[in-house]
């Protein structure tokens, strides 16, 4: 509605935590202040919309009038399509306060994924990815990658409701977990089961008595890629989950279905990695200190490495990455650049499965540290005092 009905868009946020990163006083979760002019008739929108970033909340009018007039009159401002180079800084004395970027105006609100965020070259590499290029800070030029949206290699499962809703919406009852189990579901979080890809099914389904079609046609959206709905940054691993057998996907893990086997492979080794993590953030809402969600179908829209490009060699040697890697400890996503194994991950994913050479990889790491130092990512949670870069 406001892509196509007015222009000279300006959305401010701030890259911030608690109670910082809203700009009224009476809530806790992260806010946006949009600013647009209604469009007159006859008249199109602007191919750009302008994105602010402040680094805390305003302090008061004068502040806040002071940010306003200088987000207003600024004669330049860098877009997101330069490349990965930051934003143009905003200073009040000293102290650079915020910065501002532009971004091309669509109405798919992916163009709206530059909010909160306190280095803007972070949405300049990620907006790259989703359109085939690997930009990383201090490259001077992308190289090519074929990205696409995950509905376009597989598809998404069920929500929660069309699987255990109130009948006759839901064909299945939820009880707990039983290795015998002939609808093994993976439905909730627990971060400290949730370390390795492979993770194993917390509940079993239970057919409603006159409901045995329908769970059929339920059953058959099961697989073995799960993707995170609700993913907590500082204290959860995973973006994708693997099962060994097909499983439905419940609340926080619903499923990914693909027509080639090898392709779950492929998600969970890239999902899992710091360009994948990046993607999934980029993609995401961030409400909340370090919670990150999207919906089923809007993670429809997730950038992703396109695996049907992929030859039949790299798609072995995803699975090759996938083995390796299946018992491995993973850090929460907010250590990623100090994690030792996701540092192997990149490493085998940049130079193995993409074929991509060191300097690459070192830029990738480099990436992992700019995205873990994002406000978003670590709510405000403090790192370990021997959570250091691993290159």
């Amino acid at each position: 509605m406001i892509a196509s009905g007015y222009t000279d868009l300006t959305i401010s946020s701030i890259a911030a935590n608690n109670k910082e990163m809203s700009f009224s006083s009476d809530t806790g979760m992260a806010e946006c202040l949009v600013v647009a002019r209604k469009l007159k008739v006859g008249e199109t929108s602007d191919a750009q919309q302008l994105l602010a970033s402040l680094r805390r909340r305003p302090i008061g009018l004068a502040h806040s009038s002071l940010l306003a007039h200088k987000i207003v009159t600024a004669d330049y401002c860098r877009r997101i399509e330069d490349g990965p180079y930051g934003g143009t800084p905003l200073a009040v004395g000293n102290d650079i306060v915020a910065e501002m970027l532009t971004s091309p105006t669509n109405s798919t609100g992916e163009s709206w994924s530059g909010v909160r965020i306190s280095d803007f070259s972070l949405a300049q590499t990620a907006y790259a990815l989703t359109q085939s290029a690997l930009w990383l800070p201090g490259a001077s030029t992308g190289v090519q990658l074929n990205v696409t949206t995950l509905n376009l290699v597989g598809k998404l499962g069920l929500v929660d409701r069309d699987i255990t809703g109130p009948a006759p919406r839901g064909p299945f009852s939820k009880l707990p977990p039983s290795p015998t189990a002939t609808y093994p579901a993976l439905w909730n979080h627990d971060a400290k089961s949730e370390t390795q890809m492979v993770c194993a099914p917390d509940s079993q389904l239970l057919v409603r008595p006159g409901m045995e079609a329908k769970a059929d046609e339920v059953w058959n959206t099961s697989s073995r890629s799960h993707i995170n709905r609700d993913f907590t940054f500082g204290s959860q691993a995973l973006a994708i989950a693997f099962t060994e057998s097909r499983s439905i996907g419940g609340r926080v893990w619903p499923n990914v279905i693909f027509g080639d086997v090898r392709f779950d492979y492929a998600l969970v080794t890239w999902g899992n990695s710091t360009l994948g993590l990046l993607s999934y953030w980029w993609h995401s809402s961030r409400q909340q200190s370090s919670k990150a969600g999207m919906t089923v179908r809007s993670a429809e829209s997730l950038p992703v490495l396109d695996f049907r490009t992929l030859s039949d060699e790299q798609l072995a040697t995803a699975q090759e990455i996938f083995e390796e890697f299946r018992d491995k400890e993973l850090m929460p996503a907010y250590l990623a650049d100090a994690d030792p194994n996701r540092a192997l991950l990149d490493r085998r994913v940049v130079c193995d499965l993409l074929g991509s050479d060191e300097s690459i990889y070192q830029g990738v790491r480099r990436l992992a540290a700019k995205w873990c130092a994002e406000p978003s990512v670590h709510g405000g949670k403090a790192r370990p005092k021997t959570a250091q870069l691993v290159i």
